[in-house]
């Protein structure tokens, strides 16, 4: 009998999701050099359906610089908690990551050649996507045999392209000007939402939001992948088309986030398995779990990276500085359990 951990979340827990980002959102719009209290905050968000007067200050902070900038953070945090919950469910593998096939290193080998070549932000942005879905799509057509792809081979081919693009990417800074392109370079691939605008959430948001909604509905199929081809198709499942399906929604959500913040670790790695923690490792809950926890420590961590100090922390180094004591508290916790 599965116990209590590993059925759906309650209606409570269901709220607390929905309700932590809201509430850290709320709260962090006010955080910053330009401070403002929650009240102030509200009457600023709700500004246009009341008569009453407001900051005009904090009314342009909040809706010109940090409000693109938190709705970034949340959607970049839920869609990278999702892909990695989904990439470790595909591949019964607790160490998967939404850079497991590459995606990452590709999209970020797309960015640095449009910034070498003086693209602009939106040029920077189309040009990681379009490279990150396609080592994706290098990724899975090198892994085919004989008409099929396993996990094993899918896992390699990852492995071989991202190094590739990896080394590409180490190739550009090589020669890319070490006073004016380099620094840009290196501090793009640290991370950072410091370049929302609501112009870019409208070009790679709904690529994160469509392979997260993807993801969700079809949530419970990862709990029959986890098992063998063989056991998966006999209970009626098309394996090949439906791991393409994970596969295709995951990447497309990695590449989005990567073209628009750059790089940011241990979140696609992190969260999965804080969700399996609170809701056991039924695929319908860690997946909603992972999206509402990804969305609410992003908030947090990103507001923490532009208000610790006067000079803003790259959001990577940020995720890693926390995410690697968290990890290992976690696996003393549980002992390496993962299933």
């Amino acid at each position: 009998m599965t116990n209590e951990k590993k059925r759906l979340p309650s209606f409570l827990t269901a709220v607390i999701l929905i309700l932590l980002p809201v509430v850290a959102a709320i709260v962090c719009l006010g955080i910053g050099r330009y401070s403002l209290s929650v009240n102030e905050t509200v009457d600023i968000l709700f500004s246009g359906f009341t008569d009453k007067a407001v900051d005009k200050t904090g009314y342009t902070v909040i809706f010109s610089v940090r409000l693109p900038r938190i709705i970034l953070a949340a959607v970049v945090g839920a869609g990278l908690s999702c892909a990695g919950a989904a990439f470790q469910g595909l591949f019964s593998n607790p160490l998967a990551t939404p850079d497991t096939l590459g995606v990452a290193s590709g999209a970020s080998f797309g960015a640095v050649l449009a910034l070498l070549i003086g693209g602009g932000l939106i040029s920077v942005q189309l040009s990681a996507l379009a490279f990150g879905l396609l080592s994706c799509f290098i990724t899975y057509s090198l892994s085919r045999r004989n008409g099929k792809n396993s996990i094993v081979m899918i896992v390699l081919a990852g492995m071989v392209i991202s190094a590739v693009f990896e080394a590409l990417v180490s190739l550009l800074k090589y020669i890319a000007d070490p006073e004016e392109e380099l620094p840009v370079i290196t501090y793009w691939l640290m991370g950072s939402m410091s370049r929302a605008t609501y112009n870019n959430l409208i070009m790679g948001v709904p690529f994160i939001l469509v392979g997260t909604i993807v993801i969700y509905a079809l949530r419970w199929r990862l709990n029959i992948l986890s098992l063998n081809d063989d056991e998966a198709s006999s209970l009626g499942m098309n394996v090949q088309i439906m791991r393409i399906v994970f596969i295709a929604a995951a990447s497309m959500i990695t590449a989005s986030c990567v073209s628009m913040c750059g790089q940011v670790g241990w979140m696609g790695l992190l969260v999965p398995h804080i969700a399996r923690m609170i809701g056991g490792n039924n695929n319908r809950s860690v997946i909603p779990i992972s999206a509402g926890a990804g969305a609410f420590l992003m908030i947090v961590m990103d507001t923490f990276a532009r208000s610790a100090t006067s000079a803003e922390i790259p959001i990577s180094i940020l995720t890693a500085i926390i995410g690697a004591p968290v990890f290992i508290i976690l696996l003393r916790k549980t002992g390496g359990s993962w299933t």
